[in-house]
């Protein structure tokens, strides 16, 4: 068990060093991909409303359209360098930054909406019922948790590697540099059931072949 924690948290430091070392060319697949832009009309039709808290804001591809709605948004990421993208792309809208890691900060308030786009998969699975135990105490009575993601069609363009503790992918720079990033493709179905066993009640559904969508609540008392 002690080692799969060493291996867990090694994971997470790698996945973090990765996306700073990636922030300059974070925004291509946004670029390159026709469904990733597909994707934008689907945050249109999702409940983002009042006070909304992003997590794992990156350069800000979903801040603005969020900022756009919200009364209020906080937008959170571990790497520096994708929040100073983020801060110039969606200038001048008044947009908090936060620079911290998700796994140890704590919002010192409550939101309407929490949002996280493409981050639960990043989620290494023994840290799951802790995340979204952060994500309830960070949403005001009656608030949802609103998400985005990769589902399992994803996979068979990532080179997943074999037999790790970890799920995770290797990903290469531009530079040749190789990095090991934790990449859980969850399934739509399988994510409902596993958020009701964390205290949630969920709706999950795949969007086209490689992507889900969900909100979800924490059930009263729970």
């Amino acid at each position: 068990m002690a080692g799969m924690e060493r291996d867990d948290e090694a994971a997470v430091r790698e996945q973090i060093a990765y996306y700073r070392a990636r922030a300059p060319e974070y925004d291509q697949e946004y670029v390159a991909r026709d469904d990733m832009r597909a994707l934008r009309p689907v945050l249109d039709e999702l409940p983002v409303v009042g006070d909304v808290l992003e997590l794992a804001c990156g350069t800000g591809q979903w801040t603005g359209p969020l900022a756009a709605r919200a009364r209020s948004l906080t937008a959170v990421d571990a790497a520096p360098e994708t929040l100073a993208i983020a801060r110039e792309r969606v200038a001048p809208a008044p947009v908090e930054f936060v620079c911290a890691d998700l796994f140890s900060w704590r919002p010192a308030r409550r939101y309407d909406t929490v949002f996280f786009g493409f981050w639960l998969s990043h989620v290494p699975p023994g840290r799951l019922p802790g995340f979204w135990q952060m994500v309830a105490d960070a949403l005001a009575p009656g608030g949802k948790a609103v998400f985005m993601d990769n589902g399992p069609g994803e996979a068979a363009s990532e080179e997943v590697l074999p037999d790790g503790s970890v799920p995770a992918v290797r990903r290469r720079l531009e530079d040749g540099s190789e990095h090991r990033v934790v990449k859980v493709f969850h399934d739509a179905e399988q994510l409902v059931r596993d958020l009701a066993g964390w205290g949630w009640t969920g709706q999950v559904r795949p969007v086209g072949t490689n992507f889900i969508v969900g909100t979800a609540q924490p059930r009263p008392g729970a």
